[in-house]
């Protein structure tokens, strides 16, 4: 077994209010570790965000859900925690601001 480590980005400078944005989905044959997940607010006023999880079950969780970021701060998200994530699970982010939000995600994939 491989582990590799990477990370992940989404620009969300030109993205609709209310749409989920896929930062990552995982690849077949693998399971992954998050080991961090920051958010950005690109705007000067507050912003609220959802992270959710499509899980390859079927089951679709959130994870934070209205969390807010004030404008031009970050929100570190996974301080002390870790998911895992098995093949096909997905990763999304959504806020309700247009060219709002961008993420960062810092992953260990198991092949």
């Amino acid at each position: 077994m491989a582990n590799t480590f990477s990370s992940k980005t989404f620009d969300g400078s030109s993205t609709n209010a209310d749409t989920l944005m896929t930062v990552y989905t995982v690849p077949g044959s693998t399971t992954t570790i998050v080991l961090g997940l920051s958010l950005c607010n690109l705007t000067s006023s507050a912003i609220e965000v959802n992270i959710e999880v499509t899980k390859n079950s079927g089951d679709n969780v959130k994870v934070t859900k209205l969390a807010q970021i004030p404008g031009k701060s970050t929100l570190e998200v996974m301080t002390g925690n870790k998911y895992v994530l098995n093949t096909s699970d997905i990763l999304k982010v959504k806020s309700d601001t247009a060219n709002s939000l961008d993420s960062m995600l810092s992953i260990m994939e198991i092949t």
